[in-house]
């Protein structure tokens, strides 16, 4: 008995260790869905679901106008904005998608380059990169390039090449099929869409 309570009093410290040693918000469990702006919603839902593969699920919106600051306080956004439709969509195995359409008195409409402070791109991973880069301009759709691989670094196996969805947000096809090098050099994985 007096091993039992030994054991459990060091599982309990062990526990408190860990929870203490995380440093992060509490419950975390990953990423749940990524959010942008398109200039045309039905453009963007068409062309994810069509061309990449996404499945469709719900829209929600409108949102505003409101007559006071709910789109400054909550969003951080010009009070007058307007949120006329969010689709929600999913991708294989991967992170949703909630995909905005706005409208705003001081809008930009020039989309970032990845050079831009909040530039970025979407990335998906593909089995097969000839066929799929082959696939993407039999379907019209612009190719930066061709695919390059890694031949070093942890990204060591991984081919890549960016491509353009038709409004001008950067996107990225990945492929991996025999790991990347980081896997050899560490015990932990990143996330991979592969399981």
């Amino acid at each position: 008995m007096k091993k039992i309570k030994i054991l459990t009093a060091s599982l309990f410290l062990f526990s408190l260790f860990i929870q203490q040693s995380q440093a992060g918000i509490p419950g975390m469990r990953g990423s749940q869905h990524l959010g942008f702006t398109v200039p045309n919603v039905e453009e963007a839902t068409a062309f994810f679901k069509d061309i990449i593969g996404c499945e469709s699920f719900y829209s929600i919106g409108p949102f505003g106008p409101f007559d006071n600051d709910w789109m400054t306080e909550n969003l951080n956004v010009d009070k007058k904005a307007v949120i006329s439709t969010a689709h929600l969509m999913r991708c294989g195995n991967g992170v949703n998608l909630e995909i905005f359409q706005y409208t705003s008195p001081d809008q930009r409409k020039t989309l970032p380059r990845n050079s831009d402070i909040g530039g970025h791109h979407l990335a998906f991973y593909v089995d097969d990169m000839a066929t799929a880069v082959k696939y993407l301009e039999d379907k019209g759709i612009k190719v930066l390039g061709k695919p390059h691989t890694f031949t070093d670094t942890g990204m060591k196996g991984l081919t890549w090449v960016y491509f353009m969805a038709p409004w001008g947000m950067q996107l990225e096809i990945v492929s991996y099929p025999f790991g990347q090098g980081y896997e050899k050099e560490m015990g932990g994985r990143m996330w991979d869409p592969r399981y």
